[in-house]
């Protein structure tokens, strides 16, 4: 299916500093010396052919786990299972051992604009140097400027807590970055991971893969792999300040025959303890325009595709009030499914900030924190039982149980039976979730 898509001009290299780069970059003390890092730059409408994505998809999100599940398990949250971790509050500028010299440091634009991420990045500098215009490196970069961007703007409403920068590797190839925020004054828990991997896959991965429609040629039982995303999930202390999950990936495999396939998912989405239909509007909305730049038939059809992804079967009930879900977007070129994914990105923190600084004083009774905790089960039992992500780290050998739970809430309620009172806030949330609106027409 062609879809419309319109060209998007990157960013400025230090994006993440209009947040307020110095105060949690975990290996630099200020940006790049004489370098003011400014807003995002306008994007410019340049027609181009239409994005889309490819026949595995066409069936929709009942997809199985396979694919799908192998990325979002290797992205962020899961993928930490495979590694090791290596703690630290921040992580300090001795540790970019990879990095270059401090004098070409002071002329190298992409040493600036790491300067602005919460830990180097993962793959070694001069590799990156090597690729400037390859999809994994402007991947890479995009992942470390949204986790810095996220982690940014969370610390600077939290105005307590800060947050603590896990390196880790993984043996096989690769590593990743995990960024946790916990018990602070706003926020009770919240996490942003980055992952990039390579190594190959598991046969039971590639099986997986096949019966979702991949063919796939391994050349002695192995099939070389590179995967790398950032996930985040978000739960606030208020109940009137609703949770958020955001997890943006790219895929690549080469077959034996030296054939590459590679493809992109995500998707963001917002859970609130009690419906307020302003907020619904404006997240909505924000993510409406980051999809439109590329195409007027992305937001509803992704829209749709994220209200049957998070949908609690036994509950008959979704997580939340939706976003935006997509996977295995793999036309019709790298670099304009790259630009969707990065308008994306770009919308998490205007879609999501604004709502926590309206909510995070408000008043609340008792009832109202006891709703949020019966809420988080539910969330728990969405995650465990259903999340693909989640159940593919959860079953795989010498997995880190720690990273891949790091997306549950602190504290969370179940009770026998419980059912709001009728015509009540408690019941005007259910109704929503159990019948998901259109919030934006």
């Amino acid at each position: 299916m062609a879809l419309h898509l319109h060209r998007l001009s990157s960013g400025p290299w230090c994006r993440a500093a209009r947040l307020g780069c110095g105060k949690l970059r975990a290996w630099s003390g200020r940006c790049a010396a004489g370098r003011s890092c400014g807003p995002p730059g306008t994007a410019r409408t340049e027609h181009s052919r239409g994005l889309g994505y490819g026949p595995a998809t066409r069936g929709g999100p009942w997809l199985g786990t396979g694919l799908a599940a192998a990325m979002a398990g290797l992205a962020g949250l899961a993928v930490a299972a495979f590694g090791h971790l290596q703690r630290a509050e921040m992580v300090p500028r001795s540790s970019a051992a990879r990095s270059p010299s401090p004098e070409k440091e002071e002329e190298d634009e992409l040493a600036r604009r790491c300067r602005c991420f919460m830990a180097p990045p993962v793959t070694d500098l001069r590799e990156l140097r090597k690729r400037p215009g390859d999809i994994k490196t402007k991947m890479e970069l995009l992942i470390l400027e949204t986790q810095a961007e996220v982690c940014q703007a969370l610390a600077q409403v939290d105005g307590a807590a800060s947050f603590s920068v896990d390196r880790w590797e993984r043996k096989e190839g690769g590593g990743g970055i995990s960024c946790v925020l916990q018990d602070g004054r706003v926020f009770e828990k919240a996490g942003v991971s980055i992952s990039v991997v390579h190594g190959n896959l598991s046969e039971e991965a590639a099986k997986q893969m096949r019966s979702r429609g991949k063919v796939l040629k391994t050349k002695d039982g192995k099939l070389p792999f590179s995967a790398m995303g950032v996930s985040s999930v978000i739960h606030p202390k208020n109940p009137h300040t609703p949770t958020i999950h955001f997890n943006y990936r790219y895929f690549e495999i080469e077959e034996a025959d030296g054939n590459k396939q590679w493809w992109f998912g995500g998707g963001c989405d917002l859970t609130p303890t009690y419906l307020n239909q302003e907020d619904a509007v404006h997240f909505h909305q924000t993510l409406k325009e980051a999809c439109d730049q590329h195409g007027p038939d992305l937001y509803p059809k992704f829209k749709k595709w994220c209200d049957d992804y998070f949908f609690i079967t036994h509950r008959g009930e979704r997580r939340g009030i939706g976003g935006i879900f997509f996977d295995d977007l793999d036309s019709p070129s790298k670099e304009e499914v790259f630009r969707f994914v990065q308008s994306c990105a770009q919308a998490v923190v205007p879609s999501y900030i604004p709502l926590v600084k309206k909510h995070c004083e408000d008043s609340f009774t008792a009832q109202e924190k006891l709703w949020q905790q019966l809420r988080r089960g539910r969330y728990v039992e969405f995650n465990l039982l259903y999340d693909r992500g989640t159940k593919f780290g959860l079953f795989t050998p010498g997995s880190r149980i720690e990273s891949i739970l790091m997306s549950l809430p602190l504290t969370a309620r179940w009770e026998y039976m419980h059912s709001p009172s009728e015509n009540s806030k408690e019941a005007e949330i259910l109704e929503v979730l159990r019948h998901p609106r259109d919030w934006v027409h």
